[in-house]
């Protein structure tokens, strides 16, 4: 039997029975990853003629225990609605995957400006900026001699901190540029891409090698989470969840028997800037929708053009990447929204009601 976090049987509910997957003889899900554990061995004769040479006892079936709360993914449902997207939850003490949703694992898409994270660890990791550090106020940013705008084409720059709280890319992709293609990628697979999760159905998220980012602009347009750059709720939560616990990355799992392996991938000095810089995002920047009363949540809005230079907010799939509380993270939530415009104002507030469900007493 495959168990809930709570001991309950996961197939009792329909969500729960998509993880649990169907069994044999066309296994799926969990049923199909783990099908010795939960199908056992019968018991078997070897004989020469007549005479048993050797048997093998039979081995019982056992119980896959995982870490999925019903609770939290029937909130994570509910908030979804009938959007078409995605929602993941993560613990990032261990890496429990809590709860997905919708398109939380099957469908990866670019992740805009939540990718600002990546490019903003790399950078001060590498030495390459500081929270304080400056940059011209403008509309738009040139790079390989082709002009890549904010957002609404609005003026921003100042110091970093500023730069992630009104998430500028006319600060961000030329700092990605500096970085270069090479510490750029190392930093995205450092955080997970490239890399395949153990979890069912899941694909994995994606960025370019350094080879394939040939100029600037390829290299500023994947550090603000474009070019061909894709990712999945999943993923993004677990970014949230690495910055939450100090730069140590616990890879994401769904059973407590796989062992959690987790990696330092930042200093926890630079986590605690990112941590500091991403509670301004919710405290007074493009975030502000997914704040909780009492509650200090740090946060990063993302819009993904979905077809270049268009006014059409359907033309952009929505992100947010959270966790709460932000000095002492219980939880990490990611939410993806496909053609639903701008990450602060249809993302948001999805993640402020899953983080409500998250910290609420059981």
């Amino acid at each position: 039997m495959i168990l809930a976090a709570d001991g309950t049987p996961l197939d009792a509910t329909a969500l729960g029975a998509s993880i649990a997957g169907q069994i044999a003889p066309r296994a799926t899900g969990l049923e199909r990853i783990y099908d010795r554990r939960l199908s056992g061995r019968p018991s078997a004769e070897l004989l020469f003629g007549a005479r048993v040479v050797a048997r093998a006892p039979m081995v019982p079936g056992r119980s896959l225990p995982t870490t999925i709360s019903p609770r939290l993914t029937a909130a994570a449902a509910s908030a979804l609605g009938q959007q078409l997207g995605g929602v993941a939850v993560i613990r990032p003490r261990d890496g429990a995957v809590q709860a997905l949703a919708g398109l939380a694992v099957s469908a990866p898409q670019p992740p805009g400006s939540t990718f600002k994270i990546i490019t903003l660890s790399a950078a001060l990791q590498n030495g390459i900026a500081t929270p304080s550090s400056t940059y011209p106020i403008r509309t738009y940013a040139t790079l390989s001699g082709v002009e890549l705008r904010n957002a609404g084409g609005e003026a921003c720059g100042g110091s970093l901190t500023e730069a992630l709280t009104v998430s500028c890319n006319s600060v961000f992709a030329p700092l990605g540029a500096r970085l270069g293609a090479r510490r750029l990628v190392a930093m995205a697979r450092a955080f997970g891409f490239n890399g395949q999760p153990n979890i069912p159905a899941a694909k994995p998220s994606t960025i370019s090698p350094p080879s394939q980012l040939r100029d600037d602009l390829a290299v500023g347009a994947a550090a603000i989470g474009q070019d061909r750059d894709l990712a999945t709720p999943l993923e993004m939560a677990s970014v949230g969840a690495t910055i939450a616990l100090d730069g140590r990355r616990v890879q994401p799992r769904i059973t407590t028997i796989d062992p959690a392996i987790s990696e330092q991938v930042l200093t926890s000095n630079v986590a605690h800037q990112v941590r500091t810089m991403m509670i301004q995002v919710v405290r007074s920047g493009t975030g502000t929708a997914a704040a909780i009363p009492g509650v200090q949540v740090a946060g990063k809005t993302g819009t993904a053009e979905l077809r270049p230079n268009s006014t059409n907010p359907k033309d952009s799939d929505a992100w947010f990447v959270a966790f709460a509380p932000a000095q002492h993270p219980k939880v990490a939530v990611a939410v993806m929204l496909v053609g639903a415009g701008f990450g602060g104002t249809s993302a948001a507030p999805i993640a402020k009601q899953v983080l409500q469900a998250a910290l609420a007493p059981n």
